[in-house]
C-alpha cells in the first residue's frame, strides 16, 4: 500500500510537473522556435491560400516563421491526425476548413475524436462557395441546369474536394434542396476538382471563390449561383442558390485556427490575438477582398461551441442526403 500511495504521489508530481513545463512556456517568451501550421489539402487550395495570406502576417508580428505545411489527403483526416497527436505546446497548429465538422458523419472511424482532441482557436474566414460550370456545357443559368439534371436522371455529376470534404456536403445539401440526382466525383484538392471542371470533363463543383475568381472573370467558367445565405461581395452579380430557386440550399463554408487539446490556454489566447491582429491589416484586408473572402473571428470558447453545434447539423444532413459513412 506504501508502495502504491508513493508510486500515486510520484505519478502526481510528474504531472504536475508537465503542466507547469507546459504553462511556464506559455508565460515565458512565446514563441521561441517556428510555429508549423499544418494544412490539411494540397498548396493552392482554398485553405492553403488563407493560410498562407494569415501566417505571412504573423510571421512578422510574432518574430518567429510561421510555416505552412501541407498535409493533403482522406478530405483533411491526415492531417487533422497529426496535428490531434502533436505535442499540444503551440508549435504545432492547423488551419482547417469547415470539413473539420464534416468528416465525424462522413467518415465510419477515424483515429481522433474531431471535439475532444482539438482546441479551437478561431475561426479566420467565411468564403461563399460558387457553383462553377465550363462555358462549354453551354448552361447560362441554374435552372438550365436543374432542367438539364431533371431531364436524365443519374447523368450529371459534380466534383468536390475528397469524400466528405465541404464542398461535398454543400454540393449534397444543395442536391437534396433540388430534388436531382448528381454523382460525386471526389478529388485530392480544390485544384484537381476545377481543372476537370474547366476541361468539362466534369460538369459543376461548388468551389470557395478564392482559387476561381480568376477564372470567372476571365471567362473560363460560368458562376450560375453562391451557396452563401447572401450574395458575394467578389461577385456582386451572381444570385444565391435560393434567389435562383433552389431555398434551403444555403451553406457556410469558413477556414479556422485550431491547436491541440490541452494546449495552455494562454498560448490558445495569444494565438486568438495574432489572428485578429492579421486580420485587421490593411495587407490582410487587400488579399481578403481580392479573393473573395470575408474575415470572421470568435474567441475560443465560442468557436469551440460552433464547432459543437455544426457537427450535430452536420450529422443531419449527411442521414437527409443519403451518404454512407465510408
Amino acid at each position: 500500500m506504501i508502495r502504491l500511495a508513493r508510486f500515486a504521489a510520484a505519478s502526481s508530481i510528474v504531472a504536475l510537473a508537465s503542466l507547469c513545463a507546459a504553462t511556464a512556456l506559455a508565460q515565458n517568451g512565446y514563441p521561441n522556435k517556428p510555429i508549423r501550421v499544418i494544412v490539411p489539402f494540397a498548396a493552392g487550395s482554398t485553405t492553403d491560400i488563407i493560410a498562407r495570406a494569415i501566417t505571412d502576417k504573423m510571421s512578422t508580428s510574432l518574430g518567429q516563421p510561421v510555416v505552412i505545411d501541407n498535409r493533403g489527403g482522406a478530405s483533411g483526416t491526415i492531417g487533422q491526425q497529426m496535428v490531434a497527436t502533436a505535442a499540444p505546446d503551440g508549435y504545432t497548429i492547423m488551419i482547417h476548413s469547415s470539413s473539420h465538422t464534416v468528416s465525424p458523419s462522413t467518415f465510419a472511424k477515424l483515429p481522433f475524436d474531431t471535439v475532444h482532441d482539438f482546441a479551437g482557436i478561431t475561426p479566420i474566414s467565411s468564403l461563399p462557395n460558387a457553383l462553377v460550370i465550363s462555358p462549354s456545357k453551354n448552361i447560362k443559368t441554374l435552372q438550365e441546369l436543374l432542367a438539364a439534371a431533371r431531364a436524365k436522371p443519374g447523368s450529371i455529376n459534380y466534383a468536390s474536394a475528397g469524400q466528405g470534404s465541404a464542398t461535398h456536403l454543400n454540393a449534397e445539401k444543395f442536391r437534396v434542396a433540388a430534388k436531382i440526382e448528381a454523382t460525386n466525383i471526389p478529388f485530392k484538392g480544390s485544384g484537381e476538382a476545377v481543372t476537370e471542371v474547366m476541361a468539362g470533363r466534369v460538369d459543376y463543383y461548388f468551389s470557395p471563390i478564392a482559387p476561381v475568381i480568376g477564372q470567372i472573370k476571365d471567362g473560363q467558367l460560368l458562376a450560375l449561383a453562391v451557396g452563401s445565405p447572401q450574395r458575394a461581395t467578389a461577385l456582386p452579380n451572381v444570385p444565391t442558390t435560393a434567389e435562383a430557386g433552389v431555398p434551403g440550399s444555403e451553406f457556410n463554408f469558413w477556414i479556422g485556427m485550431m491547436a491541440p487539446a490541452k494546449t495552455p490556454r494562454d498560448v490558445v489566447n495569444r494565438l486568438h490575438d495574432e489572428v485578429q491582429k492579421a486580420l485587421a491589416s490593411p495587407e490582410v484586408k487587400e488579399r481578403f477582398a481580392k479573393l473573395g473572402a470575408d474575415a470572421w473571428t470568435l474567441k475560443p470558447e465560442q468557436f469551440d461551441a460552433y464547432i459543437k453545434d455544426e457537427i450535430k447539423s452536420n450529422a443531419a444532413l449527411v442521414k437527409a442526403a443519403g451518404l454512407t459513412p465510408q
